[in-house]
């Protein structure tokens, strides 16, 4: 299989603002009964999107000028809450290609890193600076660059943080784990057989 790199990604940004976006807030309980991640599309923030009766709030992923977004700037301690990783899937599967937040809970980023949806950090200022940027000119096209580590969109540009192991691995194309073990059986055969394979007590016979 092909590895895929990930250095630039362009498009519209959406501000999802506040702090602590806990996991249950990204994509609730209800809709971890699904069968394949696919069908999580569309579920994302869905209680923060729509009430009970399915009409809309007027949340910012439902605006008109935000349609088509691809990047989500978020606040600090986003993806936070308990481990699910249907969390990082409901935005990918979404349309949905990098957050941008103060920070990220642990477990949410490595969620997200293993699904190719890189998170990076921006300052709470440049955060700020962003959301406002998205409501005053929603049309813009943003560009993350992940090797120069930077969000920009004409004069517009603030540095943006990941640690280097994912952002590596994005650049070299090796943030998928499935991929890596299936172009490298050998490795995978000599590891298994170097392991030590318990062995089992003899069965008692019966009287």
């Amino acid at each position: 299989m092909a590895f895929e790199t990930i250095t630039t990604i362009t498009g519209k940004i959406v501000p999802v603002p506040g702090a602590n976006m806990d996991t249950d807030r990204i994509i609730p309980a209800r809709f971890l009964k699904c069968i394949t991640f696919d069908e999580l599309a569309g579920k994302m923030f869905y209680d923060e999107r729509y009430a009970a009766d399915g009409t809309g709030k007027g949340h910012p992923l439902d605006a008109p000028q935000h349609a088509g977004a691809s990047i989500i700037i978020g606040g600090d301690n986003f993806g936070c809450g308990s481990s699910r990783e249907h969390a990082p899937q409901a935005i990918r599967r979404s349309g949905i290609r990098a957050v941008v937040a103060e920070s990220f809970a642990e477990i949410f980023f490595g969620n997200s890193a293993g699904i190719g949806l890189p998170c990076v950090c921006a300052s709470a200022e440049d955060i700020e600076k962003l959301q406002q940027l998205a409501a005053r000119q929603p049309e813009s096209e943003w560009t993350l660059d992940l090797q120069k580590m930077t969000l920009s969109s004409g004069v517009h540009s603030v540095a943006v943080q990941m640690p280097a192991a994912p952002r590596d691995a994005f650049l070299q194309g090796k943030w998928d784990a499935i991929v890596e073990l299936m172009n490298a059986p050998e490795k995978v055969e000599q590891l298994a057989a170097s392991l030590p394979c318990p062995s089992l007590p003899p069965r008692a016979h019966a009287r």
